[in-house]
Order: structure tokens, then C-alpha cells, then sequence
């Protein structure tokens, strides 16, 4: 059976280049488009990794990671952070969040993958 890898960013672009780099290295995948529309899609579905940006309107990505780790079924789902933001601070803040990798944008598919496939439970 595929792993599960939900997408979060609100870019319909970075959407499209990520989800369809997962999907031909064959995973499946759900899409979000803010924080607020991630915490809508873990209603129950077994997820097993969360990308997500950091900068997005609604809800960002440092606040959906604390979100997501309250939640007893995706607390120890791991996080990768795919953003724009590469201050030192803004990195430690999304570890300290509970955040495992992040990578800066623009990515290379092979680099987003190699990430991936240290982090899939």
C-alpha cells in the first residue's frame, strides 16, 4: 500500500511540482491549501507525512505543525517544512514546533524525495 503524504501550501504551483514528484516516485497524495484547510483533510485518514509551507494566509505553517502535534492520531506524524524562509530563527522556531526537516524553496524534486524518504513512517 502507497504512504500517505498531505501537501500544504498556497501556492497552486508549488502544489502541482510537488504532488506530482511524490505521486511518480509513487506515493499518494492530499492537498491543502493553508493550515486551516490541513487540519480539515486529518479527519481519520492514516497520513505519514505532512509538507507544508511556512508563509500561507488562515493559518501558517509553524502554527499548523503545533496544531497538528495536539492531535493524538498525527502527533507523531513527521513534518517537513518546504519554504521560502531560511533565517536560522524561523527554522529553529519550526523545530521547536515539532517540525523534523526543512527544505528552502526553490527545491529540486531529487532533494524533496531524498527528504521524503528519511522521514515516511
Amino acid at each position: 500500500m502507497a504512504k500517505t503524504i498531505l501537501v500544504v501550501d498556497d501556492s497552486a504551483s508549488v502544489r502541482n511540482v510537488v504532488s506530482i514528484s511524490l505521486k511518480s516516485a509513487g506515493y499518494d497524495v492530499i492537498t491543502a491549501n493553508d493550515g486551516v484547510d490541513a487540519l480539515s483533510k486529518l479527519n481519520g485518514v492514516k497520513i505519514h507525512l505532512i509538507v507544508s509551507d511556512v508563509n500561507m494566509p488562515n493559518m501558517d505553517g509553524i502554527t499548523l505543525v503545533k496544531e497538528v502535534k495536539k492531535l493524538p492520531a498525527y502527533k507523531f506524524v513527521p513534518i517537513c517544512m518546504l519554504t521560502t524562509e531560511s533565517e536560522n530563527s524561523k527554522m529553529q522556531e519550526g523545530k521547536a514546533a515539532g517540525a523534523k526537516a526543512w527544505i528552502v524553496k526553490p527545491f529540486q524534486p531529487p532533494k524533496l524525495l531524498s527528504a521524503v524518504e528519511k522521514l515516511v513512517m
